[in-house]
């Protein structure tokens, strides 16, 4: 009687764990996300690129697959990109520039990444060095990973081969951190936003243009009133852009040329435009100290959500011009 109960009970178990997995197996599995831009991915180790923005650095290569774009200002008002990868790490990605004494700030939120740069003034070498970062510069690697496009001038012909830097950190063991969350929040559109068509971004001598795209559901971006066009053809742009108001007050560093490098100070708090699905909203960026993570609030305290995809952050003194969008009045 016991062994008859006992195998009635197998099977109705057997029975039960059959009927959950073909309920699990219908189920829609839940894809992995970026914690860095909120787009479909598997966060891995992450790789910060240092990149020309001048225009004839453009067009530029692999920027389209960035989970983040720094713009910051450099000598002369001109501008420059700090490219953050993780989830998807192109072949080649360029032209390849020099670093700059912000890049170590910026990038310290993100723990230990791997920086390529293509070299740095001789008094900033070692401040690199001594930071908590993976220091890959050109000017310690081979030329079969900091290569040069033919059909480039210099000093805009440096191109890396991410793929062979990303193989080295694995076959050397070298440290570089998985990525993590840097305070950024991807959610759904909060109320409050005014309609927005276009924002323009500046410095001293360079632009920027954010076009909102409805079918693309994304802002197309325009460099200096050209259209902001990738080596492969892709328009740059962002789900979410970023303006960040920040102070630039000249630093202890420069350039061969005489020219004082800006140091933009981007830990402690200020106010920034978040851009998203074709609105602006008007936040405070807070950020307490080098390895903390940059958030974007409401007066009220709440986080404002980012739109999945890949982030924007102008990173400027000066307030932007925004063209306001007419909203059609459905019936």
């Amino acid at each position: 009687m016991f062994s008859r109960h006992t195998a009635f009970t197998s099977v109705v178990i057997a029975l039960l764990v059959s009927s959950c997995a073909s309920v699990t197996e219908l189920l829609p599995e839940e894809k992995a996300t970026s914690v860095l831009s909120g787009r479909e991915g598997v966060d891995s180790r992450v790789l910060a690129v240092k990149i020309d923005d001048s225009n004839m650095a453009h067009p530029q290569i692999g920027v389209e697959d960035a989970e983040i774009v720094y713009i910051q200002q450099v000598e002369g008002g001109l501008t420059r990109l700090a490219a953050i990868f993780s989830t998807i790490i192109p072949q080649r990605i360029g032209p390849v520039r020099s670093a700059r004494i912000s890049d170590i700030n910026i990038l310290s939120q993100y723990g230990r990444v791997a920086f390529a740069y293509s070299g740095a003034q001789s008094k900033l070498l070692p401040v690199i060095s001594a930071a908590n970062l993976q220091d890959l510069g050109a000017q310690r690697q081979s030329p079969t990973i900091y290569t040069t496009d033919p059909s480039r001038n210099q000093p805009y012909a440096m191109v890396l081969r991410a793929d062979l830097l990303m193989q080295k950190i694995l076959d050397n063991n070298l440290q570089v951190d998985i990525a993590k969350g840097v305070g950024f929040v991807f959610g759904e559109l909060q109320e409050g936003g005014t309609p927005t068509q276009k924002v323009d971004v500046s410095w001293p001598a360079a632009t920027y243009s954010a076009q909102w795209s409805e079918d693309e559901s994304r802002w197309l971006l325009s460099h200096n009133k050209k259209l902001n066009l990738a080596d492969s053809g892709v328009v740059l742009g962002a789900t979410t852009f970023v303006i960040q108001m920040v102070s630039i007050t000249p630093s202890e560093y420069g350039d061969k040329f005489g020219g004082v490098t800006p140091l933009t100070q981007t830990i402690g708090t200020g106010k920034a435009y978040v851009l998203r699905n074709g609105e602006r909203f008007v936040t405070t960026w807070n950020r307490a100290g080098a390895d903390s993570g940059t958030t974007f609030t409401f007066s009220d305290g709440t986080i404002m959500n980012f739109d999945p995809g890949q982030v924007w952050v102008a990173l400027t003194d000066r307030e932007p011009e925004f063209t306001s969008r007419a909203i059609e009045k459905t019936k």
